[in-house]
């Protein structure tokens, strides 16, 4: 039985620790938790009855054998300090996403875990949604031919009390905009089902409400293959969530996703049926009560049987780094007005920067 700590606290911790509390995730257990609130601590580790601190070192040291795994569940702007202070104690590592905000905190923490040698994986849990997968395994496949379009949307609603719970919220130091947190996932899968991106172009707005950063924007990126990708995303939907989507257009096919969190089969047309096509719609069409989606249970399931069997894992820390080169090169495009080429060195995007200055 692996066991896991976690560092934080806070609303998607609720998420881990159910799941691994409560014994949902098969061969994981959970060992203790650590906020720098102490209430939150407390109450979290008093629900699933074991031990809580309120600094992750003490955690750590305390713990010591009986934590092989820890997941560190602060504020987007702390991931990748938190993930590089903690690789000391050659425990492997889970972050949320995102894994960092800026390039070269992402390379130092690939470092830092390697030279420890510890597993990091970055959490993609849409990837393991099933109609993910699907589209996935057509894509492999090939029965969309050559690839015309992709195109995902993230329309949430995120109001000024979301962003006033916590002052690192829609800040560049500690949050980045709706591209960065939102859309981190929705970028990922775009780019996982559509390969190489080699430019971007990006504009943006803060359309409702008071933060530094944008709540509001679109890219268009051009891929290797010469697919063009849209990315749609704003958090200015009122008055709630309407969609988190993908849709992929080829010469032989169309599949679309849809839901508020990529959840729905809302489209499987393909030129040549196969066997199973006709169940698709009604099999992969299940809408999630919230916006985390079901694949949680699958990416940490994933994470136990990598760890116990030495195997690969589908968003270690390179993988993660490519969503973030991209989605950094959509906020130079932001800042320069001009087509960003990858891969590039940031200049001017502003993810990750103290203050905003």
């Amino acid at each position: 039985m692996l066991q896991f700590a976690l560092m934080g606290c806070g609303r998607i911790a609720q998420r881990h620790a159910d799941l691994i509390g409560s014994g949902k995730v098969a061969g994981a257990g959970l060992a203790a938790v650590c906020d720098v609130i102490g209430e939150k601590a407390v109450l979290l580790g008093e629900k699933y009855d074991v031990p809580w601190f309120t600094d992750a070192h003490e955690m750590m040291e305390s713990m010591g054998d009986k934590v092989d795994v820890l997941t560190i569940l602060t504020e987007s702007g702390l991931h990748a300090r938190h993930t590089i202070q903690m690789a000391r104690y050659r425990k492997h590592i889970v972050v949320e996403k995102p894994m960092a905000l800026r390039l070269a905190d992402a390379d130092e923490m690939i470092r830092v875990c390697d030279a420890a040698g510890i597993k990091l994986f970055v959490i993609k849990q849409n990837r393991y949604n099933y109609p993910v997968l699907k589209l996935r395994e057509a894509m492999e496949s090939g029965r969309f031919g050559k690839i015309v379009m992709g195109t995902v949307r993230v329309r949430w609603s995120r109001n000024q009390a979301y962003y006033d719970q916590a002052d690192w919220r829609g800040t560049w130091a500690g949050d980045g905009g709706v591209f960065s947190n939102q859309a981190s996932h929705h970028v990922d899968l775009l780019e996982w089902m559509l390969g190489e991106p080699v430019s971007v172009f990006a504009k943006s707005r803060t359309a409702l409400v008071d933060i530094e950063t944008e709540d509001t924007g679109v890219a268009i990126i051009t891929f290797a293959s010469g697919a063009i990708g849209i990315v749609e995303a704003t958090n200015a939907t009122r008055p709630k969530d309407l969609e988190g989507s993908i849709s992929i257009l080829g010469e032989h096919g169309t599949v679309e996703i849809g839901g508020f969190a990529v959840n729905e089969m809302k489209t499987w047309n393909f030129e040549t049926e196969e066997p199973g096509d006709e169940e698709v719609l009604s099999t992969y069409r299940t809408n999630p009560p919230d916006v985390y989606g079901f694949g949680h249970l699958s990416y940490l399931e994933h994470v136990v049987d990598c760890i116990e069997n030495n195997s690969p894992a589908l968003v270690d820390g390179l993988e993660g780094r490519k969503s973030l080169e991209l989605i950094s090169a959509i906020y130079e495009s932001i800042e320069t007005g001009q087509e960003v080429r990858l891969k590039f060195a940031p200049r001017l995007c502003r993810l990750g920067e103290d203050n905003g200055s």
